[in-house]
């Protein structure tokens, strides 16, 4: 694959959606479309009309047919459905997924990358979550199908994918070692997922799409390169300051006057030892600019990986009114930035999450005080071996009382939000409750988000994703927003 100088982030669910990919793929750089809760994105996409019939088109070119007609039976409504009635749920995933959950997984990959890439030969790669272990295996397999050009993870270290990646390729069986808390030493639980008996038959040869693992240091990128079972084709040096989820410090976390996690010299990157690695490398976190270009190249880098100005532009998945929400806060030069916050216990997984608070979005604390609390996505859920020794499923941004019921702690509980439900109605996709309390969105940023302003023309209200990349490179954007 062609190694771009700018990497465009995956971010949250559908936020970096196939629109936004294919804008900076058409530029010559590597669009990246988010891998998260693509079966949840896909079904309400379908439940809300398929305004354009996109889906309809991806769904027309899946190579199974009779699978993909069964799937729109089960979602399409046609002009939308109510307003004020909830959609229709997938189910959770598990360890042993039902065959219609399988089947809607592997097409709502394949369709999010055959949007991404069609009518044109630009790069496109896909984004998931290491945290994020059962639906992996199926979505892989999807966005193969679709040509993805490369498969880009971080949110731990996932060493098992680039040899999964090897397997999918040439159509053999593979399988995912699963955490499991309580697990006994030795005791082993995977994921499988077969192709040939998905396709009912012979499974198809696909192209190996290169593999980069988002890290946060030197001695992680080498255990990676060191210890995954196939080959690793790059790294995303992603710093603290980046959107999303964030590595924690390194050793015991300390919080500043503001409740954020402290980062400090042991998180500082060892550049001549990444360097030795020998591999190709992208710099994330604070980059965006002309100057953050040069800087990654005197280091070293290929180029930077660009997500938050990436994610308000115009082709980004992010609902209009929010977005522009956000926007106006750049219109002018003293106008005053959002300020984003690094909490250390807003998303389940236990890692650093950045949060941009506005009102009527879900950090605020009235929000989070009137949502009921429950897990109906279950994207971030912690499998655990109950005491029958079957698996069984919790989240500490469910109900306290169920978490605690379920054998977890309390302490853990306090202060997580539902990041599942809350990206999901960023993008304009939120559950409508049988109560008819409706889901808030949870917007996350980078904190250099006010880097915006260099991308925005005089008197623009947006700007495009072209113009970013332009931008980046120190061309003069002189059609922002047109």
């Amino acid at each position: 694959m062609r190694l771009p100088r700018i990497i465009q982030g995956g971010m949250g669910a559908a936020v970096s959606d196939w629109r936004l990919a294919k804008a900076v793929s058409l530029t010559g750089q590597l669009g990246v479309v988010s891998g998260t809760a693509l079966d949840t994105v896909f079904a309400r996409r379908l439940q809300a009309g398929d305004l354009g019939g996109h889906m309809r088109r991806a769904l027309e070119a899946f190579p199974l047919r009779e699978m993909a007609e069964r799937i729109w039976e089960r979602y399409f409504i046609d002009g939308g459905k109510p307003e004020d009635q909830p959609f229709r749920g997938v189910p959770l995933m598990s360890l042993v997924p039902s065959a219609p959950h399988l089947e809607l997984i592997v097409a709502a990959n394949f369709a999010e990358v055959f949007l991404a890439k069609e009518q044109h030969q630009g790069l496109v790669g896909i984004n998931y979550l290491e945290k994020i272990q059962l639906p992996t295996l199926p979505s892989l397999f999807g966005a193969m199908l679709a040509g993805v050009n490369c498969v880009i993870m971080g949110a731990g270290i996932p060493r098992a994918i680039p040899g999964v990646l090897d397997q999918l390729a040439v159509g053999q069986a593979v399988e995912l070692p699963i955490h499991v808390v309580d697990a006994a030493p030795g005791q082993k639980f995977v994921t499988r997922f077969d192709p040939a008996a998905f396709f009912g038959g012979d499974a198809p040869r696909l192209e190996r799409p290169s593999f980069f693992g988002i890290v946060s240091s030197a001695p992680l990128a080498s255990m990676l390169a060191r210890k995954s079972t196939g080959k690793v084709d790059g790294f995303i040096l992603e710093g603290p300051t980046a959107g999303g989820h964030n590595a924690p410090p390194r050793g015991a976390m300390q919080l500043d006057e503001r409740g954020e996690p402290i980062y400090g010299e042991r998180d500082a990157v060892d550049f001549d030892a990444l360097r030795a690695i020998g591999l190709p490398f992208w710099i994330a976190g604070s980059v965006a600019s002309p100057a953050g270009l040069r800087e990654s190249l005197a280091e070293g880098a290929v180029g930077i990986q660009v997500g938050t100005v990436f994610a308000f532009c115009e082709e980004s998945g992010i609902a209009p009114d929010l977005k522009a929400r956000v926007l106006e806060r750049f219109f002018s030069d003293d106008a005053e930035a959002p300020v984003v916050r690094t909490d250390p216990l807003a998303s389940p997984t236990g890692f650093p999450f950045k949060v941009l608070p506005l009102k009527g979005t879900m950090p605020t604390v009235e929000v989070v005080a009137n949502r009921t609390r429950l897990c109906d996505l279950g994207y971030l859920r912690e499998a655990y071996l109950q005491s029958d020794g079957e698996l069984g499923y919790r989240c500490p941004a469910e109900s306290v009382e169920q978490y605690v019921k379920k054998g977890g702690v309390a302490e853990k509980a306090q202060g997580r939000l539902c990041v599942c439900n809350g990206l999901i109605a960023t993008i304009g996709l939120g559950q409508t409750r049988r109560d008819g309390y409706r889901e808030l969105p949870l917007v996350t940023s980078g904190d250099a988000i006010e880097g915006i302003r260099q991308f925005l023309a005089p008197g623009a209200s947006s700007y495009s994703a072209s113009d970013v990349v332009a931008g980046l490179f120190g061309l003069e954007i002189a059609t922002a927003g047109t």
